[in-house]
């Protein structure tokens, strides 16, 4: 099998994987235990939190560990907004994961006001936007550090500056950049930022929020005192471990050949079939992700093709896989909804002959749809 949904799931390298059975030896306790099996535990939750924030260019006790990316979003926002009583206002984008626009949502039922800010055709968010749409109450912005989709990378660094300007946090969901984008919290202005493990490698089940230090927040799970009394529940001490791992792998890796064969392969298929569209900012742009409108092929079918083929890809999300309706991020940025929309997301261990592979069983198949 040709893997090419990395952007749904990454699977875990070998050096994660054999760090797996010791840590199910050694750290089976429970890190509140006061007992050495407890200790031991703590520790290497502790090593991990110390590395992780190493990493993202944190301190150790602004990460708190999660569930993942949909709790990190949740937490985020609603913690926010319930910090700040007062203030009844959300500033995000159209093209959010569900994670943030099905929260922000659910806050809108409860009276908040939520600004779903427009995007540029490339699926840019324009810093100016974000300003224009501050308002006296306005509790946080939340936008992604890019698309899940489409790839886009946005500019976060001056979203940040603009929410800081006017003494608003700003949230932003990095579950698709993180490992793939330089991530330093030393001069990225950021208030809060989610990721998620399974994304670079690591399991599922695990995730993170970064809280800057000093930030007002309200906790989103109810219960122990585990996480500083931030987040109840018993903390995923090998999760931890093993995301730590992932992402020191993960972001080591050759992202000028991943980005070769992304520019490669997109130029090749629009070359010979114009009427492919690639969608997203063609530079400022995740390094594995390519995403195209296809025209006159119904999408189940491509991929489908593409299975039986032994190449796993996507349309898009794997959160709304199933769903019928065209994807929301396309339809902001104003693209072809009835065409077929086709996300192939590289991971490092992608090769050149693998691509050429894909090219050549998806050009078989467009041929096929246009009678060739």
């Amino acid at each position: 099998m040709i893997y090419l949904d990395h952007a749904a799931t990454s699977p875990m390298p070998p050096a994660v994987l054999e760090a797996l059975p010791e840590l199910c030896r050694t750290a089976w306790g429970n890190a509140g235990g006061t007992y050495a099996a407890g200790r031991a535990a703590k520790q290497v939750l502790d090593d991990a939190r110390s590395e992780l924030s190493g990493m993202l260019g944190a301190s150790p006790d602004e990460i708190y560990f999660t569930s993942g990316g949909t709790e990190s979003d949740n937490w985020a926002i609603q913690g926010m907004c319930r910090a700040v009583p007062d203030k009844r206002h959300i500033i995000t984008t159209q093209i959010e994961h569900h994670a943030v626009l099905n929260t922000c949502r659910a806050l809108e039922r409860e009276g908040y006001r939520v600004t779903c800010l427009p995007v540029e055709v490339d699926g840019t968010v324009n810093p100016q936007a974000v300003e224009d749409a501050i308002e006296a109450d306005t509790a946080v912005i939340s936008v992604q550090m890019a698309n899940n989709e489409i790839g886009t990378i946005e500019k976060i660094d001056e979203i940040a500056a603009v929410g800081n300007a006017h003494g608003i946090p700003v949230h932003t969901d990095a579950v698709q950049a993180a490992g793939q984008v330089t991530i330093d919290l030393k001069a990225l202005p950021v208030t809060l930022l989610s990721i998620s493990g399974h994304k670079f490698g690591a399991p599922k089940g695990i995730g993170a929020l970064y809280i800057r230090r000093g930030t007002r927040i309200e906790p989103f799970m109810n219960g122990g005192e585990q996480e500083r009394a931030q987040r109840a529940g018993t903390e995923n001490v090998i999760g931890a471990r093993l995301m730590a791992l992932a992402l020191a792998k993960y972001r080591r890796g050759d992202f000028d050949r991943m980005r070769a064969l992304r520019d490669g392969f997109m130029e090749r298929i629009t070359d010979r079939y114009p009427d492919v569209v690639v969608n997203g900012n063609r530079t400022r742009r995740l390094p594995g992700n390519i995403h195209l409108s296809i025209p006159g092929i119904n999408r189940n079918a491509l991929l489908m093709q593409l299975d039986m083929a032994g190449i796993a890809a996507s349309a898009g999300s794997a959160c709304t896989a199933g769903i019928v309706e065209p994807s929301h991020v396309i339809k902001a940025i104003g693209g072809d909804t009835e065409a077929a929309a086709l996300r192939l997301t590289l991971g490092h261990e992608n090769t050149e002959a693998e691509m050429d592979e894909v090219y050549s069983q998806l050009c078989r198949i467009l041929d096929r749809r246009k009678g060739q």
